[in-house]
């Protein structure tokens, strides 16, 4: 009998028959979500399958893309989604609890093994705690929601094997750019990655969601982390019991094995208009920036928030510099608070946003100028993406945003972890 790779055993696991990839099966759902900017046309679609929610303890939907409502037309669909969780009894997370792909996490959703979708591209998320978790669209959801499961094919697995010493001022997120760079926008496209090495066998939770976070952002079909005693620690912490990991079979058929040494790894930043358009921060340093924004379901998390403050102590933003911080979650804001982050933010300048994705995704909250220059831990700097196609948005590390956000021009935040080392 074949061996199997981490997705191929999931899958295999809801099924009736042992899948392997490009295998197509039938598998059951343990979960499905959507979001204020997807639900509509979840609940549009369910409509037109003239189905209702057979399966409401298995789907939750997040007030989080617009939150609170910026508008009419918005306000509108939030009524809408209220009056549908009053009817059927499903989980709602109404403004302000936070974006759904920590909430995810956070409330016990995701476990190592499950099988999660979600009308969202980075439901890959909770692939750091071992899960199967795809994005997808809202027929296919609806589907889910209505039959209790959905058709896959099964992907193929990349491994990507990150080794090397994490060099001082590189975190994660550096990580994760510099991957989407040298691989490229579709370097992994509909394939399963999974990611491991003594690098990552060492990052933290927080860091190892941000890694799994932008596995869309390569292409990929979701990606998973085998889960360990992190994850198990995690995983009890808020009281989910099902913590029984998936691992893959020694000498599975991986499609490809692609080693990443970073010991001699740079701070990195993707310059507009393009995710995998990365450089080092020395090649960007010095570029004049109008606003900064720290938060997003890839860096909006409590590891996130205490990097920016041990920088920010005692020093001011940049009075040319608009510095925005969006926590990922309500819980994440309350800690932040109780540990002081949120006093020294807003007494170095900054300004505090309620969890959610508004400033990210430009519907609202921080809609930058035409012709400004943004610098933001988020996923994406499309065009656009943060409601103004004319200006222009870096990606970076929480440690880069705020040292950028002091100097008011992109800035390597070696200096100012290594100040704050000694």
């Amino acid at each position: 009998m074949s061996r199997q790779t981490i997705i191929e055993k999931i899958l295999s696991s809801h099924s009736s028959k042992r899948l392997y990839a490009n295998d197509v099966g039938i598998c059951n759902v343990d979960f499905c979500f959507s979001q204020d900017g997807t639900t509509s046309l979840v609940l549009d679609s369910l409509s037109q399958l003239k189905a209702s929610l057979k399966y409401p303890k298995k789907y939750a939907m997040f007030i989080d893309h617009s939150s609170p409502s910026p508008n009419v037309g918005v306000s509108g669909v939030h009524a809408q989604m209220r009056s549908f969780a009053n009817k059927y009894k499903n989980r709602i997370f109404d403004v302000g609890c936070g974006i759904s792909h920590q909430l995810i996490v956070e409330e016990g959703f995701a476990y190592p093994g499950a099988l999660i979708l979600g009308a969202d591209s980075h439901t890959s998320t909770a692939g750091a705690l071992g899960a199967a978790a795809f994005g997808m669209g809202s027929t296919d959801i609806a589907v889910a929601l209505t039959t209790g499961k959905n058709w896959f094919k099964v992907p193929p697995t990349y491994k990507i094997v990150v080794s090397g010493k994490l060099p001082v001022g590189v975190f994660s997120k550096d990580i994760i750019l510099s991957i989407i760079h040298k691989l490229g926008a579709a370097g992994a496209t509909y394939k399963s990655v999974e990611f491991g090495g003594s690098v990552i066998d060492k990052l933290s939770m927080d860091a190892l969601f941000t890694i799994t976070n932008m596995t869309i952002e390569f292409g990929a079909k979701c990606g998973l982390i085998a889960p360990d005693a992190r994850v198990f620690s995690y995983l009890s912490k808020i009281g989910v019991k099902k913590q029984k990991a998936v691992l893959a079979d020694k000498n599975c058929n991986y499609q490809r094995v692609i080693e990443f040494d970073i010991s001699k790894l740079t701070p990195y930043v993707a310059k507009p208009h393009a995710v995998d358009n990365g450089v080092r921060v020395e090649e960007v340093e010095g570029k004049k920036i109008d606003q900064a924004f720290l938060g997003t379901c890839t860096n909006g998390r409590l590891e996130d928030l205490e990097i920016a403050a041990k920088i920010l102590e005692g020093k001011k933003v940049h009075p040319d510099v608009k510095f925005f911080v969006a926590p990922a979650s309500q819980r994440i804001m309350l800690e932040a608070l109780r540990k002081g982050i949120i006093r020294i933010i807003l007494e170095a300048g900054g300004l505090i946003l309620p969890p959610g994705c508004g400033g990210c995704v430009g519907t609202h909250q921080g809609v930058p100028a035409d012709g400004e220059v943004v610098i933001s831990t988020a996923n994406r700097n499309f065009k656009g993406r943060m409601g103004n196609p004319l200006s222009f948005i870096y990606l970076g590390s929480p440690a880069t945003v705020v040292a950028s956000a002091i100097k008011g021009k992109i800035t390597d935040p070696r200096k100012y972890i290594k100040a704050i080392k000694k």
